[in-house]
């Protein structure tokens, strides 16, 4: 549902836009410090000194750095400890996430915040897009992530919230790095997951995306910002195994199989309406993404195994 927002009383002269990121050190954000830092002046900020639950203190921090833009990354993202933790994950992604909208509204400053597919129930028979009315669906995560995406909504005008998905990048965690530790010839068979569907998305391709949606100030709502095609788990295990040259059995299995905490939704597809209807670029097919990625990180993958 991007939309336009007249930006124009908030605007910044500066040879380069500053971007402060919360949540720098975490995988998304160190993506961002480096797929941005080119073109953009990226200030990567995290604990200690950036507290998001401190509203105070984050206050602090963003009136100090007056950047044109927050990007803000920092989230409890471990889905299965939120349903233990529940406390936690609302004071850092709910309230803490309130904290940022409040200060950047109040120093009038963009905010793009990275929101998740889970604040869907997963049972739809179709990838959601921007204009599908999410619940929060039916994990701690979903739930505190959709509270964050209301308190941005209601505190900062000047906002664009992106969801993304099935997230992998440099130096992980992810699923793509525990499939190639998993694969190391000590295992006749893996069971991997093949009832959920969603889209295997590249870190990389979101800081692209992203690099887009800062040029375009003047723009406002939510967007989608997972690569196009879709898979399974089993799906995206295969693919990562034939691109890191792994012979490695397979064998599918069901969600129920493996039990979590956390319930996982078994439609986790969204839909990139919103980036077409602005006239924004595609997101690459995930395919596609995933041998960038894989021709780099499964070089230094090997070249650390050979070290070890």
């Amino acid at each position: 549902m991007g939309n336009i927002c007249d930006v124009s009383s908030m605007e910044r002269r500066r040879d380069k836009m500053k971007v402060l990121l919360t949540g720098g050190k975490g995988m998304l954000g160190r993506t961002l410090v480096r797929e941005l830092g080119g073109e953009f002046e990226v200030v990567p900020t995290d604990l200690p000194e950036a507290d998001i639950t401190d509203e105070d203190a984050i206050d602090a921090v963003v009136a100090n750095h007056a950047p044109d833009v927050v990007i803000h990354c920092a989230a409890m993202t471990a889905v299965d400890v939120c349903e233990t933790e529940r406390d936690k994950a609302f004071l850092l992604n709910a309230r803490g996430t309130a904290n940022v909208a409040s200060a950047c509204a109040r120093h009038g400053i963009r905010l793009v915040a990275i929101s998740t597919d889970y604040v869907f129930d997963g049972d739809a028979d179709r990838p959601y897009n921007e204009f599908d009315r999410p619940t929060g669906g039916r994990t701690v995560y979903g739930q505190s992530k959709f509270a964050g995406e209301e308190a941005v909504r209601t505190l900062c005008q000047n906002h664009v919230i992106c969801r993304i998905s099935w997230l992998y990048g440099a130096g992980g965690p992810s699923f793509v790095h525990a499939m190639m530790k998993l694969a190391d010839g000590t295992r006749p068979v893996l069971k991997v997951v093949a009832d959920q569907h969603g889209n295997p998305t590249s870190a990389t391709a979101v800081a692209r995306a992203l690099r887009g949606i800062l040029k375009r100030t003047n723009l406002c709502g939510t967007f989608h910002l997972t690569c196009e095609g879709e898979a399974t788990w089993a799906d995206f295990a295969e693919e990562i195994f034939r691109l890191g040259d792994r012979v490695q059995r397979i064998e599918p299995c069901t969600t129920d199989e493996f039990p979590r905490p956390a319930p996982r939704p078994k439609n986790s597809r969204l839909e990139k309406m919103a980036l077409r209807l602005v006239g924004l670029p595609p997101m690459p097919d995930w395919r596609t993404a995933l041998a960038e990625f894989m021709a780099d990180e499964f070089a230094k993958f090997k070249q650390n195994v050979k070290m070890q």
